[in-house]
C-alpha cells in the first residue's frame, strides 16, 4: 500500500517580508472565523437554550432531542459539494471570497429571522438554514486552509489556531448560554441567542474583504479541466480512501454529551447556569491542550501523534467515571475538552496536507463531512443506548465509549504512516 506520509523535505527558506504578513493575516482571519463559528454552529450559544427549551416546553425526551439536532448535521454532511462547486466555478472572479461573503450573509439573515420563531418547525427551519451559511462558509474557510498551509508548510499550525480560537469562544458562549437560560424565560433564551449569533458573522464578511487576497479567477475551459484532472486524481488516491475509512472509526463510539447532559441535569441536579460553566471548562481544556501542542507536540510523527491522542481519548472518556459532584466533574470536562482537541490537531491536520491541488476544497471537505457523519451516528447510537439499553445509567456508555475508542490503536497500523519530517513554521517566527 502507497505509504501516506510524505518525503522528508529541505526546510523552507527564509520567508519573504511579505509572506510572513500573509500568513499573519490568515492567522487572524482563522481566528475571527473560527470565533464566529463557536459562537454560531448548533453546538454553540443556540445549543444550551435550545435543549432547555424543547425539554421545557415541549417535554421532549433525549432521543427526541438528538434526533431534532441531527437534522442540523445535514448542511455538513454536504460540504464536499460547497467546496467541489468552488474548485470547479469561481464566483464573481473568486474562488474562496465570494463564496464566503454569501454564505456568512445567509447565516446572520437566518438567525435574525429565528429571533421571531417560536414553534419547533420554525426554529429549525430558520436554524437549519443559518446552519447552511455556517458550513458553506466552514467548507471555504478548509479551501483557504489547505491552499495556504500547503504553500507555506504550515497545516497544523492553521488547524491548531482555528481549534484553539474556537474554543476561546465556546468559553464565552457556554457560560453566556447558562446565563440566558438561568435568568430568562425559555423563549427569550433562545431568541437573544439567536440575536446574538446573528451578529457573528457579519464580522466574517468584514474579515473576508480586509484579510483575504486571492487571484482573480474566471471560468475557462483550461480551468474546468485542470479542476477535473485534480478531482479524478484525488479520487483515485488509494491512500486518501483509507485515511477516510480511518476517520470514520476514529470518530464513531457511542456519543455521551446528550446523555451527560440529561444526567447532570435530572441526576446529578446540576443548575443551567453551572452547566454552562462545565461547557466553559471543557473548552478551557481545549485551550491548555491547543497551547501544549504548540510548544510540545508539533515535532512528532503523525503516528505517533495519532496512537497519543487515542490514549488520551480512552482515559479522558473513563474520567467521567469517578463524576460524584461539581468538582470532578470539571475535572472530568477538563479532561474530555483537552483530548477532544488533540484528536482534532492529529487527524485534520494531516488530511489538510494530504489534499491534491485544484481539489482542495472537495477533499478537505470530504474528509471533514466523514468525520461529522460519524460523530452524529455516534450521538444517535449513544443516546439510544442511554435510553434504552441502559436505563438513564451513565457509567455503562462511559465503557462503552472508552472501549470503541481504544480499538483505534489497531486502525492506526492500517494508515502506513512513515517517518515523516516534522512540521517547522518558520514563518510564525518573526
Amino acid at each position: 500500500m502507497t505509504e501516506i506520509a510524505a518525503e522528508p523535505t529541505a526546510a523552507p527558506a527564509l520567508p519573504a517580508q511579505s509572506e510572513q504578513a500573509s500568513v499573519k493575516r490568515l492567522m487572524l482571519f482563522f481566528a475571527l472565523v473560527y470565533v464566529t463559528e463557536g459562537i454560531g454552529q448548533s453546538d454553540g450559544l443556540i445549543s444550551q437554550p435550545l435543549n432547555y427549551y424543547l425539554k421545557q416546553v415541549y417535554q421532549w425526551t433525549p432521543v427526541q432531542i438528538t434526533a431534532f439536532l441531527t437534522v442540523l448535521n445535514l448542511p455538513w454532511f454536504f460540504k464536499p459539494l460547497y467546496g467541489i462547486v468552488s474548485d470547479f466555478v469561481p464566483l464573481f472572479g473568486s474562488r474562496r471570497k465570494s463564496y464566503l461573503l454569501l454564505a456568512n450573509g445567509l447565516a446572520a439573515a437566518a438567525y435574525i429571522a429565528m429571533t421571531a420563531a417560536g414553534a419547533p418547525s420554525a426554529l429549525l427551519l430558520f436554524l437549519l438554514l443559518a446552519i447552511y451559511g455556517m458550513a458553506i462558509a466552514s467548507a471555504l474557510s478548509g479551501a483557504v486552509l489547505v491552499e495556504n498551509g500547503q504553500k507555506f508548510h504550515t497545516s497544523s499550525a492553521f488547524v491548531n489556531q482555528q481549534w484553539l480560537w474556537f474554543e476561546i469562544a465556546s468559553i464565552g458562549v457556554s457560560f453566556l448560554g447558562g446565563v440566558l437560560v438561568q435568568e430568562l424565560t425559555p423563549a427569550g433564551a433562545v431568541h437573544t441567542a439567536a440575536l446574538i449569533a446573528g451578529i457573528a458573522p457579519v464580522l466574517v464578511v468584514l474579515g473576508t474583504l480586509a484579510l483575504i487576497d486571492e487571484e482573480k479567477s474566471a471560468i475557462s475551459i483550461d480551468g474546468l479541466k485542470r479542476s477535473f484532472a485534480g478531482l479524478m486524481s484525488a479520487l483515485r488516491m488509494r491512500h486518501l480512501w483509507v485515511l477516510a475509512l480511518f476517520l470514520f472509526f476514529y470518530y464513531f463510539s457511542p456519543g455521551i454529551d446528550t446523555p451527560l447532559y440529561f444526567y447532570m441535569t435530572d441526576r446529578m441536579k446540576f443548575s443551567q447556569a453551572f452547566i454552562g460553566v462545565l461547557n466553559s471548562i471543557g473548552a478551557g481544556g481545549w485551550i491548555v491542550a491547543a497551547l501544549f501542542y504548540g510548544v510540545y507536540l508539533r515535532n512528532l510523527s503523525a503516528k505517533v501523534l495519532l496512537n497519543l491522542t487515542i490514549l488520551v481519548g480512552v482515559l479522558a472518556t473513563l474520567t467521567f467515571l469517578a463524576m460524584t459532584g461539581p468538582v470532578t466533574a470539571a475535572i472530568a470536562q477538563f479532561a474530555y475538552g483537552g483530548a477532544s482537541m488533540m484528536t482534532a490537531v492529529a487527524t485534520l491536520g494531516l488530511a489538510a496536507d494530504l489534499c491534491p491541488k485544484r481539489s482542495e476544497g472537495f477533499v478537505y471537505a470530504a474528509l471533514l463531512a466523514v468525520t461529522n457523519i460519524a460523530g452524529a451516528a455516534a450521538d444517535n447510537v449513544g443516546s439510544f443506548i442511554y435510553e434504552h439499553v441502559f436505563p438513564n445509567e451513565l457509567y455503562p456508555l462511559i465503557l462503552a465509549a472508552a472501549g470503541f475508542t481504544a480499538v483505534n490503536f489497531a486502525l492506526v497500523p492500517f494508515l502506513k504512516l512513515g517517518k515523516e519530517h516534522a512540521e517547522t513554521t518558520p514563518l510564525l517566527r518573526k
